[in-house]
């Protein structure tokens, strides 16, 4: 009939068939492989080979990346209330002319500070953000289980302390009952990205947690070694 090939063998026309099916297996697995949606859903209610996938390299992380994820609602908190609390303005003194100092270390009018807010993850591990109309500080406490971390977590803070020109915005000695204080002020704002301010804190707080845990670590394989060397005198 007029519209249909021509095939002269039987050959041919079986060739041209199991090219067709190739063709709509191939075309069929695409169609399946697409994600049902786009964008950060797509990995939920993605196909099942993705799923298992991520499900599996999950798993495989180490135990620093699950505590990470415990740890992200805390952080979150943290980034939205600072970012909301980060909205200064240069405002000199009320009191002495020609004066522009952070309203929020100074505390000379109170119609100029905010209420501070407290952020707490436990008893012990908590972020203090103290807002005024020229100057926000940031101070947070570190968790401390025992003796061993309080007297890594003293020596650590002790030493970044010493260096706060480095860091810019960090205050030489923090507020009573926290770890580390940040001071930042409406001209840190004028020089920097609010943005990246708020990354810094959020990345400090994640990466000091992370070095004071590999501190611990390396002490106590440190002493292990060190019990074992003294010891072996014993055991000869």
């Amino acid at each position: 009939p007029a519209g249909r090939p021509a095939f002269r063998t039987r050959a041919e026309l079986a060739n041209t068939i199991t090219a067709g099916k190739r063709h709509l297996t191939v075309s069929l697995r695409r169609r399946r492989s697409k994600p049902r949606c786009s964008g950060p859903a797509a990995r939920v209610f993605g196909p099942p080979a993705a799923r298992v996938f991520w499900l599996t390299s999950t798993s495989r992380r180490p135990h620093s990346n699950s505590m990470a994820t415990t740890y992200k609602p805390y952080l979150n908190t943290v980034r939205s209330t600072l970012d909301a609390a980060l909205c200064l303005r240069n405002f000199p003194s009320q009191v002495v002319e020609r004066h522009n100092k952070p309203e929020v270390e100074v505390r000379g009018s109170k119609e100029l500070l905010l209420n501070p807010i407290t952020i707490a993850r436990t008893d012990q591990e908590r972020c203090l953000i103290e807002g005024s109309v020229n100057s926000v500080r940031v101070s947070f406490a570190i968790k401390q289980a025992d003796e061993i971390e309080k007297i890594l977590c003293h020596k650590f803070t002790r030493f970044l302390a010493q260096r706060s020109e480095q860091f810019v915005i960090m205050r030489r000695k923090p507020c009573p009952g926290y770890s580390i204080s940040f001071l930042i002020t409406h001209s840190h704002l004028e020089r920097m990205w609010k943005e990246k301010l708020v990354d810094f804190v959020i990345t400090f707080m994640e990466e000091i947690n992370k070095e004071i845990s590999a501190m611990r670590i390396a002490l106590n394989a440190r002493a292990r070694v060190v019990a074992e060397t003294f010891l072996q005198d014993f055991a000869a």
